[in-house]
């Protein structure tokens, strides 16, 4: 992650929420129904995440109802223009990685929504490596083994990526250059369609969040043998990173944040803010993101903001230089 971020997040008090809601946040959240969009197919990691989140908000018992609405298609970006037409009263919040918000601004030709205009930021949730895995009838056991597989064969350099013109389709072009290798990016709906190809040994290595295949890793279905951090994740010491490997300068983080429609009256953004804060801090949940592969970290909607803009200047040149258009 840049150094700026993690140095944002403290100035901001991040992770300084109370467990407890204040009476006036309580009543300036939205009443009836609340959707929470998410962008990609029930499985994945995102969807995972959210859910986990929904059922707390639940349980606290301060919002009526919560439930989980997939959006799948386009990066995630389906979701993303959802909520820019949904009504800006609170009943319609969108839980996205960066891979959803940041890069398709860099991407798209047209892109009919803007997160930094169309969006009101709310809370961060956590942050994650992206991570590059491998189909367990692979031989290579290793990321050096595997580089070594491919440059035998150039045609072994297809990779799958949850999302296409996302952090997952440019880590792997980042990985290319770094070790000199030819690979392809092969597009994705989302996470879950990808590990059901690698399982079945349809395509032999993939790019995603970590947090999309902790689960599988752990249980030996599937391998993560690179993540993209300047240092190990919590929730993957055993993994070397991209800067283990000689390539410090190409290390970066992912984030995960929900949002509301822009025009949201602010004390109900901050009243969300709380709730959402509040939810993602409560210990059992925390457990449970850190065991899908989230790192759990909060934010002020004015830090959120920051952060996403700051991260849209970071990624513009490696955007540039690949030429990646969507039409």
């Amino acid at each position: 992650m840049h150094p700026s971020r993690r140095d944002l997040l403290r100035a901001t008090g991040a992770g300084a929420a109370t467990l407890a809601l204040p009476g006036a946040a309580r009543a300036a959240l939205p009443q009836g129904l609340v959707r929470i969009l998410v962008g990609f197919p029930p499985g994945g990691g995102t969807d995972v995440m959210g859910r986990v989140i929904a059922e707390t908000l639940r349980k606290r018992g301060n919002l009526k109802n919560v439930v989980i609405e997939n959006r799948a298609g386009a990066s995630g970006t389906l979701a993303c223009e959802a909520l820019k037409h949904a009504a800006p009263d609170g009943t319609t919040l969108l839980f996205a990685p960066s891979a959803s918000t940041v890069q398709p601004v860099l991407t798209f030709r047209r892109l009919p929504w803007d997160p930094r205009t169309d969006f009101a930021p709310v809370t961060m949730t956590g942050t994650v490596q992206t991570c590059w895995v491998l189909a367990p009838h692979l031989p290579a056991r290793t990321f050096e083994d595997y580089i070594a597989w491919v440059k035998a064969d150039g045609r072994r350099g297809s990779f799958g990526s949850t999302a296409l013109g996302s952090s997952t389709h440019f880590f792997g072009l980042q990985i290319a250059a770094a070790f000199g290798v030819e690979l392809e990016p092969v597009g994705y709906r989302g996470a879950a369609p990808l590990i059901s190809d690698l399982a079945a040994g349809h395509i032999v290595a993939g790019c995603g969040g970590v947090s999309d295949f902790l689960t599988h890793h752990k249980d030996g279905k599937l391998r993560i043998v690179l993540t993209s951090g300047p240092k190990r994740g919590v929730t993957t010491p055993e993994v070397p990173t991209i800067a283990d490997l000689g390539h410090p300068d190409q290390a970066s983080f992912g984030f995960y944040a929900f949002f509301a429609p822009a025009g949201t009256p602010a004390p109900m953004v901050a009243a969300l803010n709380a709730e959402l804060a509040a939810a993602t801090l409560e210990p059992e949940v925390k457990a449970q993101l850190l065991t899908i592969g989230l790192e759990p970290e909060v934010s002020t909607p004015e830090a959120l903001g920051r952060i996403l803009a700051e991260d849209i200047e970071r990624w513009r040149p490696v955007v540039e230089r690949s030429g990646f258009k969507v039409d």
